[in-house]
């Protein structure tokens, strides 16, 4: 359920109301609905609706998995041209698996890249960090630097980005959660292995291993220093 405040912001008593915005939908222009349906299909998203009104008026809502964010496209629904949408972000916890999985569907996905540290100029397609692309996952996995693209039937611009550990202040500290079995998964094998060098570190085994896992995985999440 939304919160609503209300605050005075000057002496002539403006009354600004602080609500929940969640970002849910985005709108992708395509030129033949049903060809888009089939990718999208294929690409293993979950079909919301598909809406036709008989009189030239369509609605086709996905969901990615692990999303709370949907796509909508079909007829009367946006004026854009075909193929316009561009930069459109989907936030993975393994880029190469999620690479691997569309490729296994039959979907043509670039190679992994990642940026040239300081260098944003380039003849590459632009992405969020400039117009260079280096081949290859970003050294050691860092947090935000590592994607792969793909696009729809119409030219539509999809990116993977994948993130592990989320920058300070992108995230509710006081709640932890993972928007799939996927993600969990991913962050407790990554707890694993730190966990198995805290052990040698520590030269015994570690009875309370269950309770590190947690520390770790709520620290990682929310941008913190890392259990050693």
């Amino acid at each position: 359920m939304a919160t609503t405040q209300t605050e005075v912001l000057n002496d002539e008593h403006t009354i600004v109301a602080n609500v929940d915005m969640k970002f849910e939908i985005v709108v992708i222009p395509v030129s033949d609905v049903d060809r888009a349906k089939e990718f999208y299909s294929r690409l293993g998203w979950r079909l919301d609706a598909d809406y036709d009104s008989g009189n030239g008026f369509r609605i086709i809502q996905f969901t990615p998995p692990g999303s709370g964010c949907s796509i909508i496209f079909g007829k009367g629904v946006t004026a854009a041209a075909p193929g316009s949408a561009q930069g459109l972000y989907l936030i993975v916890s393994d880029v190469e698996a999620a690479r691997t999985a569309l490729l296994g569907r039959g979907i043509e996905v670039s190679e992994v890249f990642h940026g040239d540290a300081g260098v944003f100029a380039g003849k590459d397609e632009p992405y969020l960090f400039g117009s260079k692309r280096v081949s290859g996952p970003a050294p050691a996995h860092s947090s935000y630097k590592s994607f792969a693209s793909f696009r729809d039937p119409d030219g539509n611009g999809w990116l993977f980005q994948e993130i592990t550990t989320r920058m300070p202040g992108r995230l509710d500290p006081a709640a932890t959660t993972f928007a799939s079995a996927n993600d969990l998964a991913n962050a407790m094998r990554r707890a694993s292995v730190a966990h198995g060098q805290h052990e040698a570190r520590t030269g015994q085994a570690d009875k309370n291993w269950p309770d590190w896992y947690a520390e770790y995985m709520v620290r990682e999440q929310n941008g913190k220093e890392l259990p050693q």
